[in-house]
């Protein structure tokens, strides 16, 4: 196993024609600590967040997230990196609507065996670590049968959270995870999500626009401005 979540080196990303959105000269993570990236909005952080997750290619410089250099594998081959090793908070969420709470934090462990058994391992059974996420997250039973739909914004949010932590994941990469939540349960929802991640020795890449979370994280980075890694 790695000790190294992420190294980064002389990246840049551009769209198009465009000027680079942004040059980042390094970055390295230990495997284990967590890393709180901040910066105005339109300056990157978005796509820094994909492309850490292998959906957004690598166009310069060397990214290596768990020991895997990004910009050698095939798409394929990083869906499959995200999917076994990596749990991802997307902004939208990416919920399954059709389908109901409980079923779209199982997810992960019905698509990959590696977390699956990575959650038998610890709890017994994929769903005894979803139902003890679900309570630790402050999603009550009465809703577990529901369709996500039917729940409000700060309770999606709260799904995808658990979701992203089932079968211990090596590295949780979150964007915005707490602008559904008011200010008063912004910090709660951040301890109990890292504090499970840490418990897992899973390192936590999170974008936030509250810089009163920041305090909470091991590392914090900021977004350079263009032109100036």
């Amino acid at each position: 196993m790695t000790h190294t979540a992420l190294h980064l080196s002389q990246i840049s990303h551009a769209w198009g024609n465009k000027p680079p959105l942004f040059e980042i000269a390094h970055l390295a993570l230990p495997q284990g600590d967590n890393l709180f990236i901040q910066g105005p909005s339109g300056c990157g952080k978005s796509t820094l967040l994909g492309m850490l997750a292998g959906v957004i290619p690598v166009q310069h410089g060397d990214c290596e997230v768990l020991g895997h250099a990004l910009k050698q594998m095939s798409a394929a081959q990083r869906d499959r990196l995200r999917g076994e090793h990596m749990g991802v908070i997307f902004q939208q969420f990416n919920l399954l609507p059709y389908l109901d709470v409980k079923t779209n934090v199982l997810l992960p462990t019905r698509l990959f065996p590696s977390r699956a058994a990575a959650a038998e391992q610890e709890w017994g059974s994929a769903e005894q670590q979803a139902l003890h996420l679900l309570h630790t997250l402050g999603l009550p039973k009465a809703v577990w049968q529901q369709g996500v739909n039917q729940l409000s914004v700060g309770q999606q949010q709260r799904v995808a959270a658990v979701r992203a932590l089932m079968g211990s994941p090596r590295l949780v990469i979150a964007d915005e995870p707490t602008s559904a939540l008011d200010e008063a349960h912004q910090l709660e929802f951040l301890d109990v999500l890292l504090g499970t991640a840490r418990r897992q020795a899973a390192s936590v890449v999170m974008v936030s626009h509250n810089p009163q979370l920041a305090s909470r994280f091991d590392q914090v980075f900021a977004m350079p401005l263009r032109g100036q890694p």
